[in-house]
């Protein structure tokens, strides 16, 4: 069984920063591209960033510049680091990622998601 596990949400003010991180465990037997959505109230969700295994990342337009991306292979953690949030990315953040279980059979995973406050 495989679970993603997400950390380091919370209330920011605007202009500042927050890392969030997302573990996967389980019988994992390898992992494609990782990536972070969000999803705000009325909204539908959207992709942040993404990363591959290899390291080649993706980013919205919105946030290119401002948030990196990356991802610890030996860990299987993925990190989001955001600066100069604004009080409109306030959002749910989920992690998601391909991954190949130990029954060699590729699916798509989902964490629980993390609440990001950006207040003004």
């Amino acid at each position: 069984q495989v679970q993603l596990v997400e950390s380091g949400g919370g209330l920011v003010q605007a202009g500042g920063s927050l890392r969030l991180s997302c573990a996967a465990s389980g019988s994992i037997f390898s992992i494609d591209t990782m990536g972070w959505y969000r999803q705000a109230p009325g909204k539908q969700r959207e992709l942040v960033a993404a990363i591959t295994r290899g390291g080649t990342t993706n980013y919205a337009d919105s946030v290119k510049g401002r948030f990196t991306i990356s991802r610890d292979n030996a860990k299987n953690t993925v990190y989001l680091q955001m600066n100069s949030l604004k009080p409109e990315e306030t959002a749910v953040y989920y992690c998601n990622a391909e991954i190949k279980s130990s029954y060699r059979v590729w699916s798509d995973y989902w964490g629980q998601g993390t609440q990001v406050t950006v207040s003004s």
